[in-house]
């Protein structure tokens, strides 16, 4: 029985790049379900890939196949690999740093290395800038469709030698909390930070009270205000920033119904560093 795909890309949909694959992966099994996770990553933006990823991936059935093309270095020689992730489902995606999240926080249970000799669409083997399509989907389908096991995607790799970004992890330092701005949501601008709800519950802040927030990217100070922790938009003003916990279970800035990152222009990476800390009770009550 044929499993779900599920695609992610840089490529937008004003063309027909996306059509192609979806009729790549059809030529490979009209019984296929084809879903979209987003083809709206900034261009080139391999940190965001890897994240909208975790930020997805374990709400989908075991067995689903998810194909990622963010690849700056198409053509190049990046490695072309599946994974097969610890919580049963597979990711097929150049090997530039795209797994990163789901490497750390999931887990990879086996990684192969696709061989373009069988797992490549007929008639593409002189096409070097389409691998999306001419590659990734292609084997993607394949393994959905059940055309090829996992072991039929290529030969093995290590699955610890997969590339992996820059991180910074969260830590506490008995006052406060640190992390990273890792991504924004992206229509409503509020800041998704790196930091677990459970790190946060050590500041021993409640609900409604004041927290301190202190962003900073690279030495310069960007923010720093006192604000509200709450459990949702509705708790505080139209227009009043806040600090909620967001649907990964980390610590997230807002403005209700407004743009956090628009307003005092903040952005996201691991040189964009948040800290918060309880209030003092003088500023607070």
């Amino acid at each position: 029985m044929a499993q779900t795909l599920v695609l992610q890309s840089d490529f937008g949909t004003a063309d027909g790049a996306v059509s192609a694959m979806y009729g790549v992966a059809l030529g490979v099994s009209p019984s296929l379900r084809i879903c979209d996770l987003t083809h709206e990553i900034p261009q080139y933006d391999i940190w965001e890939a890897s994240y909208r990823l975790i930020q997805t991936l374990s709400y989908w059935p075991q067995g689903t196949v998810f194909v990622s093309v963010v690849d700056p270095g198409v053509g190049t020689k990046r490695r072309s690999i599946a994974a097969q992730t610890s919580n049963g489902r597979y990711i097929v995606t150049p090997d530039n740093g795209t797994l990163t999240h789901i490497k750390r926080m999931v887990g990879l249970d086996a990684v192969r290395i696709i061989d373009e000799s069988v797992n490549r669409l007929a008639g593409s083997s002189e096409s070097y800038t389409f691998y999306g399509r001419d590659v990734y989907v292609y084997t993607g389908a394949r393994l959905a469709a059940g055309v090829i096991d996992f072991e039929g995607v290529g030969p093995e790799a290590d699955a610890e030698h997969v590339v992996e970004l820059p991180v910074i992890e969260a830590s506490f330092d008995g006052e406060s909390v640190h992390g990273t701005i890792d991504v924004l949501d992206v229509r409503f601008g509020s800041l998704w930070t790196n930091i677990p709800r459970k790190e946060f519950e050590r500041l021993g802040v409640g609900y409604g009270q004041r927290v301190e927030v202190t962003i900073e990217n690279g030495t310069r100070m960007l923010y720093k205000n006192f604000l509200a922790f709450a459990r949702s938009f509705a708790d505080v003003y139209v227009g009043e920033p806040l600090v909620y916990a967001n649907s990964l279970d980390c610590m997230a800035v807002a403005i209700n119904q407004g743009s956090f990152a628009a307003a005092y222009g903040i952005g996201t990476g691991v040189n964009w560093k948040i800290s918060l800390r309880k209030a003092p009770r003088l500023v607070y009550e």
